[in-house]
């Protein structure tokens, strides 16, 4: 496995994978867990060769958010990664990045402004921008992204959309389902910071996920079943709750009575350091975001 952090050894690299057949990309800010070498292993089915990307993003943490405390466990998670079977990591720093004189955004309308969007001004512009980057950068064939991040996924599809991106195209950016601890909590590198007490009521947020499902699918009023999900969290002992909304899974357009065609559970809330996200499909969501 080859690690690189400047861009022209990056380029040269990816050249000689790509003699061998498709290349993927599976990007990562590393402090990495089972759920990213899940998406390693889906990438490894598809292509000839993966590259990780390891960058701790500056430009998707807001003012007072954890840049500095978020962990950095470089020389396992390239273990991890040459385990799996990696080809190439692109790790670059910060100044390669986004060098002196830097001034583009890539900012995604619609399916950004909302949700994690409106909780964290400035985050998804900072993920798009970088993830355009990375794609420019390494042009794969294909991408791999967690539906934990779902809407994350949809801001990328949207924006590879938008841009006629062809490095990966959008239909090739490939959502791979959420990791699970064994009681139900999404594997998160954010799920370090909750002490054994915080870990333990954690568990409430699938929990009562699962709950409003089903009084969802039982046909229960939309706004009393998410308003419970709130007050089970806050009882738990979560100190906030950021929202808890039904939308579709497309366009991520609120859902005010359960149809057909399903929609998607999305929970974000402040337990400890940790604000942690989930979603779960309800009804017959079953397709994959932003068209």
């Amino acid at each position: 496995m080859q690690t690189v952090d400047q861009l022209d050894p990056l380029r040269r690299a990816v050249e000689g994978l790509r003699a061998d057949g498709p290349v993927a990309i599976v990007p990562t800010m590393g402090a990495l867990h089972e759920g990213h070498l899940t998406l390693v292993r889906e990438a490894r089915q598809r292509a000839a060769h993966v590259v990780a990307s390891i960058f701790v993003n500056p430009r998707q943490f807001g003012v007072g958010e954890d840049l500095d405390a978020y962990p950095r466990p470089r020389e396992r998670d390239l273990e991890l990664l040459a385990g799996e079977g990696v080809s190439l990591v692109w790790a670059p720093t910060v100044e390669v990045m986004y060098p002196a004189g830097y001034a583009t955004n890539v900012s995604v309308s619609g399916v950004s402004e909302e949700l994690c969007g409106a909780a964290r001004p400035g985050h998804f512009d900072g993920v798009a921008t970088v993830v355009c980057k990375l794609f420019n950068q390494v042009r794969p064939d294909m991408a791999f992204f967690g539906e934990k991040d779902w809407q994350q996924l949809a801001v990328i599809r949207r924006m590879a959309r938008d841009l006629d991106l062809v490095a990966p195209y959008a239909d090739a950016i490939h959502g791979v389902a959420t990791v699970r601890e064994a009681d139900g909590l999404a594997m998160s590198s954010r799920n370090g910071y909750l002490t054994a007490d915080e870990r333990a009521r954690a568990e409430a947020l699938p929990a009562a996920m699962h709950k409003a499902i089903a009084a969802l699918e039982a046909g229960g009023d939309v706004g009393s079943v998410l308003d419970e999900v709130a007050r089970e969290l806050l009882a738990a002992g979560f100190v906030s709750v950021d929202y808890v909304e039904l939308r579709d899974p497309d366009r991520l357009r609120p859902v005010v009575a359960l149809g057909e065609h399903g929609a998607r559970l999305f929970v974000a809330a402040r337990i400890g350091r940790a604000r942690l996200i989930d979603n779960m499909a309800v009804g017959g969501a079953k397709a994959v975001p932003s068209r």
